[in-house]
């Protein structure tokens, strides 16, 4: 893995939701929305999560694209 790879990453919470977002490290992301403050605000009251998909990007703008796409499908 280099620095430069950018991943989009979905959460499974425990209330059975769903969490996506980006990172360059998902081992440590899922660390912290798992056990720091550092967690998004939505995460933070529905742990433990855990990772459901984790895709590679060539850049951070595909890895953001892919986000919104992503969000934007009905549930």
């Amino acid at each position: 893995m280099k620095q430069s790879d950018w991943y989009f990453y979905v959460l499974r919470c425990n209330d059975e939701s769903f969490y996506a977002g980006i990172t360059t490290d998902v081992t440590r992301r899922l660390n912290e929305h798992n056990n720091s403050n550092k967690a998004a605000k939505y995460t933070r009251v529905r742990r433990p999560l855990s990772l459901v998909l984790c895709w590679r990007c060539e850049s951070r703008s595909e890895a953001q694209r892919i986000e919104y796409k992503f969000k934007r499908l009905r549930r």
